[in-house]
């Protein structure tokens, strides 16, 4: 019997997990309070309620209707982390009231769907795993490899060119759909007044983390003053610095010595990537409980909403993702498309589910490296750079959730600010976290630049998390794009010399 090619494994499990998520979803009209009582803890769970109410002490703070699952978790959450009194939740039901006093935590239901969302989290954990060894042994082997320190500058200005451009053509393409689609002015008053209740606190919350963007500061801090302390907290810019400078330097050694550290590293690479094979064998599963976890938490209700902005969102990616860089393969690289895209797939579809472009690394190593015979020294160089600097989908989103943003509270931005909007994205970009929601911070950065209230992320944050799995396939696609055009066009100055 033929066996199921991987890439067919992992599109079923995306199909069937957004099924038995949607099955399996959490009903919206349901909340689980946890409350004492004489002492003890006891759980219940109330539904169908038309109208209730949150109490500290003898007064009421926060009402809401039916619909306001989402406000009432995180008005509580509120309340309970700032308030040292007893939280009293009411509810109406059938003409009847419901009190519970001495709460202590409400959450939304747990269903089949988001019971299974450990096995999702043990995938991610293993990708993540693989991340940091494999960035540090790859991109060592890379720079030693490419010893005439000549070519490795030409390398090095290519690949963070087109990381540049890519980038600041996302971010056009991002404003002029938002502009051309005017997403904000489609949005009714209710549905905003509604999104704004539902995620006020977790926006209140985003919304006094900040990015500080200094150019000065962002190259002194490329330079660990520890690397293992870097390497410890993940911060993959002054790692990707600390192996190209350790490769760079083993070039200047004796070469017996040289190699016998080369041939560790390379030994470690390969381990690394052979444990990627290893790992995908249960990246089907992985798939089906992210994906289900996801769409039984998130549901569909949302999505008619903002419609007009996900459509806005979705179009910007799909034409950077094929047509920009479609065009930069073909003319630049002289690569096939159809090739391309056919090898990249296991890595877009494991971006899209795990919304990590630095948990994808190790699959997109391996499908640049081995499906599409890429050098492996400039992939081992270009793609961990790109994992850290190299965020084309988030970059598009920006622009797109910025104008929306702006739509909605009836500014109406200007040439300067639009032009704010792009080189702020671009350089937020730059050595940003490749991890789930960066983006997010990355706007209230964006926001408070072109003076747009912060707060306004609110509108947008019920639909971030599946917009963040489709960017991260941008993210991931844009990252072998450039190491493929790099690797082919030095393929031809080779040929020509």
């Amino acid at each position: 019997m033929k066996k199921v090619p991987l890439h067919v494994q992992i599109l079923l499990a995306l199909i069937l997990g957004a099924a038995f998520g949607a099955f399996f979803s959490v009903d919206k009209n349901k909340l689980e309070i946890t409350y004492k009582k004489n002492s003890d803890q006891v759980e219940e769970t109330i539904k169908d309620w038309s109208s209730s109410y949150i109490a500290i002490g003898d007064s009421t703070v926060s009402a809401f209707s039916s619909k306001d699952q989402i406000a009432i978790i995180n008005k509580f959450k509120h309340y309970y982390n700032s308030s040292e009194k007893s939280i009293k939740l009411v509810f109406e039901k059938e003409n009847r009231k419901l009190v519970y006093s001495n709460v202590i935590a409400v959450r939304k239901e747990h269903t089949l769907a988001t019971y299974i969302k450990p096995v999702g989290d043990l995938f991610i954990r293993l990708l993540s795993f693989l991340a940091i060894p494999l960035v540090i042994s790859t991109l060592i082997v890379g720079a030693a490899s490419l010893s005439d320190f000549k070519k490795l500058g030409r390398i090095g200005l290519k690949t963070f060119s087109l990381y540049i451009a890519t980038t600041t053509i996302a971010i056009t393409i991002g404003l002029g759909l938002a502009n051309l689609i005017s997403p904000g002015t489609r949005i009714d008053p209710s549905s905003k007044e509604r999104l704004m209740s539902s995620f006020q606190e977790e926006s209140a919350e985003k919304a006094v983390e900040t990015l500080d963007i200094s150019i000065v500061d962002f190259f002194v801090e490329i330079v660990p003053k520890n690397p293992f302390d870097a390497i410890s907290n993940g911060n993959m810019l002054q790692i990707v610095f600390l192996a190209v400078i350790f490769g760079i330097t083993l070039t200047l050694i004796d070469k017996k010595k040289r190699d016998t550290v080369l041939e560790f590293f390379d030994g470690v690479s390969d381990t690394m990537i052979k444990m990627v094979d290893l790992f995908m064998l249960i990246a089907p599963y992985g798939v089906f409980a992210l994906i289900a976890a996801t769409i039984a938490d998130f549901g569909f209700e949302i999505l008619t909403t903002l419609i007009w902005y996900i459509a806005a969102v979705i179009l910007g990616l799909l034409i950077q993702t094929y047509i920009v860089y479609g065009s930069m393969l073909k003319f630049l690289g002289r690569s096939s498309l159809k090739d391309f895209f056919t090898n990249i797939r296991n890595a877009q579809a494991i971006g899209f589910s795990t919304s990590s472009s630095a948990a994808t690394l190790p699959i997109t190593l391996d499908c640049v490296e081995n499906k599409m015979k890429t050098n492996k020294d400039i992939a081992g160089f270009v793609l961990p750079l790109g994992a850290t600097i190299n965020m084309d989908g988030t970059a598009l989103y920006q622009g797109v959730a910025a104008v929306f943003i702006a739509q909605v509270y009836g500014f109406d931005l200007t040439i300067v600010e639009q032009l704010t909007i792009v080189i702020t994205a671009v350089l937020a970009s730059i050595g940003t976290a490749p991890v789930p929601g960066v983006g997010i911070i990355m706007l209230v950065m964006i926001l408070n630049a072109i003076n747009i209230p912060a707060q306004g992320i609110a509108l947008i944050l019920g639909v971030d998390r599946i917009l963040d799995m489709m960017r991260t396939i941008t993210n991931v696609t844009g990252d072998a794009a450039v190491a493929v055009t790099v690797a082919n066009t030095e393929e031809r100055s080779n040929i020509v010399s």
